[in-house]
Parts: C-alpha cells; sequence; structure tokens
C-alpha cells in the first residue's frame, strides 16, 4: 500500500459549467441587488435632510414660537413672566385688528398636458431629463408634464413632482410575453394616457440625445427638424 496522497481536483475541475454559470447569475443578482439598495439608500438620504431643513425653518418662524409660548402660559400660568403674557396679548390684540379681506378665488387655468415618451434611457439619463423639465416648468408653467419611461428604478424620481408612467422594454417583454408585439403594448399604452390625461401633446425623446433646458425652453411647435430629441406625434 503507498502512501503518497491522493492529489486533490482543482477548483475549475471540481465545478460543472452549469454549477459555474449559475453561481455567475447568482453574484450579478446580488450586484443588481446592492446597487438598487445603495439609489433607494441615497434617495432616503435626500429625504431626511429634507425634513430637517423643514423642522429647522419652522421652528425660527414666528408662529412656532408664538405656539410654545402658548404651551408654556398653558401648562404653568404663574411661573410665566408677565412680559410674556404682554407679548401674548399684544400678539392677539394685532391679529384681531388685521381682519383678513374676503378676496375672490381667481378660477384655475387648465394647462394642456404634454406626453414626453422617455424610453431607452437610464437612470442617471432619465433623471437628468426629468430634473430639466421639471426646471423648464418652473420658468415657464404653460403646460403639465407625463413622463413615460421604460426603466425599471422609476419609482425613485417619483418626488420630483412630475407624473411618470411606466412601459417594460422591448427584451423584458418579448422575454416574458412572446405571443403579444411589443409595438401593438406600446401603441395601447400610448392611446389610454391620451385618453386618461387628455394629452394635448406627444414628444418623443430621443435616447441617444435627450433634450436639455435651453432645448426644452424653445416652443416645440416651432421647433426645426433638426432637432432629433424632440420628434412631435
Amino acid at each position: 500500500m503507498s502512501d503518497t496522497p491522493t492529489p486533490l481536483p482543482l477548483l475549475g475541475e471540481e465545478l460543472e459549467p452549469a454549477r459555474m454559470e449559475a453561481l455567475v447569475v447568482r453574484l450579478r443578482t446580488v450586484e443588481q441587488e446592492r446597487d438598487a439598495w445603495r439609489q433607494r439608500h441615497a434617495g432616503a438620504a435626500e429625504e431626511r435632510d429634507e425634513e430637517r431643513a423643514m423642522v429647522r425653518q419652522l421652528r425660527g418662524s414666528g408662529s412656532y414660537r408664538l405656539g410654545r409660548a402658548l404651551v408654556s402660559f398653558v401648562r404653568d400660568p404663574l411661573r410665566s413672566s408677565p412680559r410674556l403674557l404682554r407679548r401674548l396679548a399684544s400678539r392677539v390684540r394685532r391679529r384681531k385688528a388685521k381682519s383678513p379681506r374676503k378676496t375672490r378665488k381667481a378660477t384655475p387655468k387648465t394647462l394642456p398636458t404634454h406626453l414626453y415618451v422617455a424610453l431607452g434611457l437610464d437612470l442617471p439619463a432619465l433623471r437628468s431629463f426629468v430634473l430639466a423639465v421639471q426646471q423648464r416648468l418652473l420658468v415657464e408653467a404653460d403646460h403639465r408634464a407625463v413622463v413615460l419611461t421604460d426603466e425599471p428604478s422609476f419609482s425613485l424620481l417619483r418626488k420630483v413632482g412630475l407624473i411618470i408612467e411606466y412601459l417594460p422594454d422591448r427584451q423584458s417583454w418579448q422575454r416574458h410575453r412572446p405571443a403579444r408585439p411589443w409595438d401593438g403594448v406600446l401603441a395601447e399604452r400610448l392611446a389610454h394616457l391620451c385618453r386618461d390625461h387628455t394629452v394635448a401633446q406627444v414628444i418623443f425623446v430621443d435616447p441617444d440625445h435627450p433634450p436639455v433646458l435651453a432645448e426644452l425652453l424653445r416652443k416645440t411647435d416651432t421647433t426645426p427638424p433638426v432637432q432629433r430629441s424632440l420628434q412631435q406625434m
């Protein structure tokens, strides 16, 4: 009987190709979940900072200080200083003297709706485009914006304030529903959005050259044909 140890098989020889492929797919899935978690964490951090800024602004307002003084007076009126009582009485008298005038409510103007079909944009490009549309409406609020995207992480942009609708991309649709053509689904989706939002204009965004703010500020009905990013339907 020989004492020579039997050589162990190498890792590449031990694992079958199918198992190696499964491990690679699993690794990619974990990486995608990690990236999605980081994006959600970044969005939550931004919301936290906005809430903190609102709290600081509220605490610095006169209404907050007045309310805090009233609460202190109600809890312990005997310990409240005469100076505090005089300030409260003075504020109450000033507010009664300034009775609000009744003004006629202006009838809100109904704005037309523009549907931006932004298919083929990844999340960073979609974020830049949505922010550009938001800034465009801040400069001249002449319409309501509805954005149709095929980016699965579009929910991270909902706090921007625009209406964002979703349609699965062509590859994902054909992989799960090969019997139903994606072009027909797109046509039906556009028809539903035009009906639900009373769309006045449909603008197709070039995924290779999405428009920037300067291009969006131009009147879309006078855009020359060389503008690739603002094709009208």
